[in-house]
């Protein structure tokens, strides 16, 4: 409700002007209206004067423009002349308008001197009289002036027109109408009251701002109110749990309220007293009168701890003197204090979360472990685990018979007397470690001098440790899964405070988390150990002894696990020798069990005498039914398949797929010299020449086995006697700091250098050169170096077919093997011989060939040109044939058929005393 003075006020006759905008508001408003009169009368001003100011520069740039523009025209060439022509408007009529198109201007108008125009933009006034004054025009002077016309008002400019001799002989008049120049000024006038809307607006902002801002230090309160509030400021200040005191500029205390005299024990007449006589200690004092910032500095006083803030007032334009602020922190102290320890404790669990178990190897993960724990939680540490952990094997047993082995030892010192690394721990039964083992809990012994049952356990070496100045220890058993894994000790010494009861969580919490690590790296040393174990089993123990080749291999599998690299070399009839790389797509017992089939399948394909071309469209069809899951009988099929089964995880798959693998299989003929070779999506090999030169002969590629979709195609070289034959697998030359080419060149840099070296050596030589430091992948080399037999090593005969023939042929081959010194054999080689000619005459085609070649073993072939091959067969009693091959079967130890271009050949091998190759 409005009080008597408000009605009073409502009665008085409304008063004008000002005053009755200012009458009735704060001081903040009536500031707020003057401002706002005062910007408008000056944005008012700015536009009259902006206004008035374009209007007078237009009309002064009409008549500079106008003037120019006559003048222009009045001295152009030919204008005097057309003045004088017999029809001066068909002459200048033209001009004039182009001019006054080009100029810009409303008009030009040429006159004699009697004042007729003789042209003008409108042409109907040609030959009317102009208007206007041009009497100084015909005096010779320039006159501006503004008339109206017959356009309409406008401003125009006069200009006399001279002949040769300096006469005038006419006037040209050119000028702008009125309404063009007021249309100039009229565009510009909304932009002159745009910029004073917004000038006016920015400075009502501004206004408005201050007086904003000046309302709210003023609160817009009354005395009433600033009085009740100085009430309630004071009556917090002195509740507070928090001591405020304020000094003047001098140092002065003017004001301390109830927290503050408590906390600093301060006189009841504290308050106008110096600093320095108030009792306060000189850390206090030297705070307080300094008259700086201060922050969060820690006083003591007495048996408490205060936190002292100190902030200067004069900032800011404020008066002279400082506001201090204190807190009692002791209790604080005391729980930041083990929030502190706590917040180490998380942060070390996490950072050995990270740090440990960073690789699968079973002693790197227990140095690890020893390296995260040392000196943040104790000055040493020692790791024992069980021997059968170091195999990846599980402990036969828990307790604390378990043989442990010391794997790592760490300490802020590097000659601690806890045993070396390697070094065998015997655990006694009535020591901690086995108190620990036993019960799985760590085991604390706060004080190891005051500690018999420790002691006990070689007093000899534990007199040393307390001499060391080692005085605490935790013995905290590793183990994962309800495997006991072996122990962790930590150890305190010298001015480190000893362990306590708090510290043995924190340490089965580093034994659990490095426990897991351990048996993750144990399990997988198992694992790689599995996949080694079983790749080596798989791939060849040794080198078959043969006269073609003298070869030498490296297999170095992989850091993080087997694969399917794999390589071989396999006698072939003929004194022929097959090699052979390949390499599975995966790692793991997987591939070095698919590496297995494939290996079987090369030799059992090699036993047939195929190909190259054909071997390896052979292990295509193979590995692409390896893709293909198995499947079960049509009348055994389950209604209800299991999902997993079906895609290979159960029982009716494999549990995983071949993707590939890459194979090369070559050839090798002692006798003619010439390699045959093909592969499958895998590295070309590299051939050494006698002389040193290293080339990567050309073979067709084809996709890796198991893709299909492309026949194989084989090549044949030539290799001179001597020349080195060099396969591998692409993590010799491929790696992630090199690509294949790279890896290439390099290798080929290596084969070059010291001509003339044995496969061991280049072997050597190969992986000293290029074998990665942590290789990621297998490794598979196999070097061979070419013989060619001797001429008088190989017997060769044509026969015709003629059974009568074969006689002349026995005689022959007697003569050879008296020659070779192999007599014995010449009854069972003319019986072979008899067989098999006798075959090829009958069941075969000319041209029927015989070779024998002396080697490890004496090999007898007959090759016709006929594709059919005999079969074995056994004849009956009353038979009269059908018993050659029987016999041949009996006689020879091995005997065969293979496939030529030009037919077949049938070959049976008597074996003979070693015989030492040529050198």
């Amino acid at each position: 409700m409005a009080g008597p003075i408000d009605q009073q006020a409502s009665r008085k006759p409304p008063a004008r002007g000002l005053r009755v905008l200012l009458a009735g508001r704060s001081v903040a408003g009536q500031v707020f209206l003057l401002q706002v009169v005062v910007v408008l009368l000056l944005v008012a001003a700015a536009v009259v004067e902006l206004l008035v100011q374009a209007q007078h520069d237009s009309r002064l740039e009409v008549g500079h423009r106008s003037v120019a523009v006559a003048t222009a025209f009045a001295s152009a060439p030919g204008v005097a002349q057309a003045l004088t022509s017999p029809d001066p408007s068909a002459a200048l009529q033209p001009r004039a308008e182009e001019a006054r198109k080009r100029s810009g201007v409303d008009f030009i108008v040429v006159t004699d001197t009697e004042g007729t125009r003789y042209t003008h933009p409108v042409p109907d006034r040609i030959g009317e009289k102009f208007v206007g004054d041009i009497g100084p025009a015909l005096h010779g002077e320039v006159v501006t002036e503004t008339v109206t016309g017959t356009l309409g008002p406008l401003i125009q400019a006069n200009v006399p027109v001279f002949d040769a001799q300096g006469k005038v002989v006419g006037i040209v008049s050119a000028g702008i109408t009125i309404a063009k120049v007021s249309g100039v000024v009229n565009h510009m006038l909304p932009i002159l009251l745009g910029s004073a809307a917004v000038a006016m607006a920015l400075a009502m902002g501004g206004t408005w701002l201050i007086s904003r801002r000046l309302l709210r230090q003023t609160g817009g309160l009354g005395p009433l109110e600033m009085t009740r509030m100085y009430e309630h400021h004071d009556a917090v200040l002195h509740a507070v749990r928090e001591g405020v005191l304020i000094f003047d500029g001098d140092g002065r205390l003017q004001l301390a309220n109830d927290e503050a005299r408590r906390l600093l024990r301060l006189p009841a007449d504290s308050e106008g007293r110096l600093v320095g006589d108030l009792g306060l200690d000189e850390r206090a004092h030297e705070l307080l009168s300094s008259g700086r910032t201060v922050t969060d500095e820690v006083l003591p006083a007495g048996d408490r701890l205060l936190v002292l803030n100190n902030r200067p007032t004069d900032r800011n334009g404020g008066p002279p003197g400082s506001v201090a602020t204190l807190r009692d922190a002791t209790e604080l102290r005391a729980l930041s204090g083990r929030a502190e320890t706590a917040r180490t404790r998380l942060r070390l669990l996490y950072d050995a979360s990270v740090a440990i178990g960073t690789t699968l190897d079973v002693t790197r993960t227990a140095e690890e472990l020893a390296e995260i724990a040392v000196p943040r939680f104790a000055d040493y540490v020692t790791v024992d685990l069980a021997e059968p952990v170091l195999h990846g094997e599980e402990p036969l047993r828990p307790g604390p018979a378990v043989t442990m082995r010391r794997v790592a030892v760490n300490g802020v010192r590097p000659d601690p007397p806890l045993g070396p690394e390697g070094h065998p721990v015997v655990v006694e039964p009535s020591s901690p470690q086995a108190a620990g083992l036993v019960t799985g809990r760590a085991v604390l012994e706060p004080c190891l001098p005051d500690s018999p049952r420790w002691q006990r356990q070689d007093p000899e070496r534990n007199a040393k440790i307390i001499s060391f100045g080692i005085h605490s220890l935790i013995c905290a058993p590793l183990s994962a899964r309800g495997v006991l894994l072996g122990m962790v000790n930590f150890w305190r010494s010298q001015e480190t405070l000893p362990f306590d009861e708090e510290d043995l969580s924190l340490a089965e919490e580093l034994a659990a988390r490095a426990a897991v690590c351990i048996d993750n790296a144990r399990r997988f040393t198992r694992e790689h150990t599995m996949a080694e174990t079983l790749q080596r089993s798989l791939l060849p123990q040794k080198l078959p002894r043969l006269n073609a080749i003298d070869a030498a291999y490296r297999y170095l599998p992989a850091q993080a696990g087997v694969s399917g690299d794999w390589f071989d070399v396999l006698a072939l009839p003929g004194a022929r020798v097959a090699l052979v790389v390949g390499d599975v797509v995966g790692h793991g017992l997987h591939a070095a069990a698919t590496m297995g089939r494939l290996r079987t399948a090369v030799h059992n394909f090699t036993a047939l005498d195929l190909p190259p071309d054909e071997l390896l469209s052979h292990l295509d069809e193979l590995v692409g039914r390896m893709d293909q899951p198995d499947a079960l009988p049509e009348a055994d099929a389950d209604p209800d398949p299991d999902p997993d089964a079906a895609s290979g995880a159960g029982p009716g798959g494999t549990g995983a797929v071949v993707s590939g693998a890459t194979c090369l299989y070559a050839v090798y003929d002692p006798v003619s010299g010439v390699c045959t070779l093909a592969r499958a999506g895998h590295l070309l090999p590299a051939v050494v020449r006698p002389d040193g030169a290293v080339e990567f002969p050309e073979l067709p590629q084809a996709p890796p086995l198991g893709l299909g979709g492309m026949p194989f195609t084989a090549v044949e070289l030539a290799l001179p006697e001597g020349s080195t034959l060099v396969l591998y697998t692409d993590g010799l030359v491929e790696d992630r700091e090199r690509d294949v080419d790279e890896g290439l060149e390099q290798l080929r840099g290596v084969l070059a250098e010291r001509p003339g070296r044995g496969p061991e050596a280049i072997c050597r030589d190969v992986l000293d050169a290029m074998l990665p430091s942590d290789p990621e992948d297998d490794i598979a080399l196999l070097v061979a170096r070419t013989r060619v037999l001797d001429g008088d090593r190989v017997a060769e005969w044509d026969v015709p077919g003629d059974p009568a023939a074969v006689s002349g042929v026995r005689a022959s081959v007697a003569r050879q093997l008296a020659a070779w010194g192999l007599e014995e054999l010449s009854f069972t080689t003319e019986l072979l011989l008899s067989e098999l000619i006798t075959n090829a005459i009958r069941y075969g085609a000319e041209p029927i060939h015989v070779r024998l070649i002396l080697d490890r073993a004496l090999i007898c072939e007959v090759s016709d040109a006929g594709s059919t091959a005999p079969h074995l067969r056994y004849a009956a009693t009353t038979d009269e044939g059908g018993r050659g091959l029987f016999l041949v079967a009996q006689f020879a130890e091995r005997w065969g058929t293979r496939y030529t271009a030009q037919g077949k050949v049938i070959w049976a091998e008597q074996a003979l005393a070693p015989v030492t190759p040529p050198e």
